[in-house]
């Protein structure tokens, strides 16, 4: 299960206290996945609503992944 407070926060870091255009947003869309930059992805999930938290696989700041989804 994903810890939705991870990815909130790393959210909120990146809005309010980094630049969030330095952030990319890899997420499951049915059986693709699709790499958007996060203010794009929070335009295109609508905050949430289209595209839950749930299917972000991975978050990258430039070239280090900070957050990783574990896949089975």
């Amino acid at each position: 299960m994903v810890k939705k407070g991870k990815i909130e926060e790393i959210f909120s870091k990146a809005l309010y206290a980094d630049n969030a255009s330095n952030y990319t947003i890899t997420y499951r869309d049915f059986e693709n996945f699709k790499q958007v930059k996060l203010r794009d992805f929070i335009i295109l999930s609508e905050n949430f609503q289209l595209i839950p938290i749930t299917r972000i696989i991975k978050i990258q700041k430039g070239n280090e992944i900070i957050y990783q989804k574990h896949m089975q």
